[in-house]
């Protein structure tokens, strides 16, 4: 019985790491296999960004508290918020056992009922209570703060390390001799961590502030450690690195505007949100699509000999290109609403909402940005 076991994983192990479907032909994994003089990517490499991403996990929280809070509170930003909810024993009871805090018609009726309250107050009470459970502008701009640090280190890591590789300045390069790329340290370190933030972007996620796009972000990130281990292990790691940088960019300058947005410096954040508007443009729906996915789509089939792993690679790479253009469509929306509304989209009666709704990225930092001489105060976030 062990032996008709050890035969069945031998050739499940066998099928799934066919050569004919993860190398070119002609190419076999002997050939890429690392040794004492050449460097090969290794499937097993992969397991080393997840203990990374908790490191990066606990250095986030220690970053929080040691100098983007301290900076937030400098900006005038409360580490907690005011509670202006009356306690009263039956809406907690309920609130805590309705799972996505919205009440039915039907539950605001029988609670009306129940605490001599008209419907308008039930809903207000609920409204105020999920206010309280929500971040605080103060943990939004840590958070802010963090993925501004991480993608500006990423950004200086890729420049650093691809400057002077001949696949940065003739995508060419990313396929002479393929699959025959040594991986030196520094492009084997720069996957690592990337590979590693997204997974603590991924993980973290759960716990930061919800967005509206969150499933959109969430398929992101999956797609990115994906796309991140499909390359290494096929040894695509020269246009993958090219995909990493490219992405990264822009990013810098959206996340360093909402901390602008959240510290109401909204001259600031309108001119950020512009250079952000910018970059994302020309890295994602001109340089990605122009130079990059030509390369992988067409200019590769004239050097390197068409194989399965390379249709799937491409596909993840499609998939990214319609996020890039969904996230563009919610870029031109916030951009008009914030230069032709006659008001702020956004804007409460501050008795009847709180500053610590979510909303998309994108819009909310736009809403915010585009009417700089705004009452800050009565905008959401």
């Amino acid at each position: 019985m062990p032996t008709v076991v050890a035969d069945l994983e031998e050739d499940a192990t066998h099928w799934f790491w066919n050569t004919a479907f993860w190398l070119p032909p002609g190419v076999t994994w002997k050939d890429i296999q690392p040794n004492n003089n050449t460097h090969f990517p290794r499937f097993e490499d992969l397991l080393y960004p997840i203990p990374l991403a908790f490191v990066l996990i606990c250095l986030r929280f220690c970053f929080d508290r040691l100098l983007f809070h301290p900076i937030g509170k400098q900006c005038g930003l409360r580490p907690r918020k005011k509670n202006f909810v009356v306690p009263n024993d039956i809406l907690e009871s309920a609130y805590k056992s309705i799972q996505d805090k919205k009440l039915l018609p039907n539950d605001i009726l029988g609670l009306s009922k129940r605490t001599d309250m008209n419907s308008r107050q039930v809903e207000r009470w609920f409204r105020m209570r999920a206010c309280i459970d929500k971040p605080t502008t103060l943990a939004k701009f840590s958070e802010c703060g963090w993925r501004f640090f991480c993608y500006v280190s990423s950004v200086f890591i890729g420049l650093l390390v691809l400057w002077d590789k001949p696949w940065f300045w003739d995508r060419n390069h990313c396929w002479y001799d393929y699959p025959h790329h040594e991986v030196s340290s520094g492009i084997w370190w720069y996957y690592m961590l990337a590979s590693a933030f997204y997974w603590s972007l991924m993980l973290s996620q759960f716990v930061d502030a919800h967005r509206k796009d969150f499933w959109q972000m969430f398929i992101h990130h999956v797609t990115t450690i994906f796309l991140l281990g499909f390359s290494w292990t096929c040894n695509l790691t020269r246009v993958g690195t090219l995909v990493l940088l490219v992405h990264d960019i822009a990013d810098p300058f959206l996340e360093i505007a909402k901390m602008a947005k959240y510290a109401n410096f909204s001259r600031l954040c309108w001119v950020l949100f512009v250079v952000f508007s910018f970059m994302f443009l020309a890295t994602r729906l001109w340089i990605y699509p122009i130079y990059i996915l030509k390369s992988t789509l067409f200019e590769k089939n004239t050097i390197v000999p068409t194989f399965p792993a390379h249709y799937f690679f491409n596909g993840m790479l499609l998939l990214l290109l319609m996020l890039h253009m969904f996230w563009t469509y919610l870029l031109f929306k916030a951009i008009y609403k914030a230069a032709f509304s006659s008001k702020l989209e956004d804007v409460r009666s501050s008795s009847e909402t709180c500053s610590c709704d979510s909303s998309d990225d994108y819009a909310a930092t736009a809403n915010v940005c585009g009417k700089p001489t705004s009452n800050i105060n009565e905008i959401k976030h």
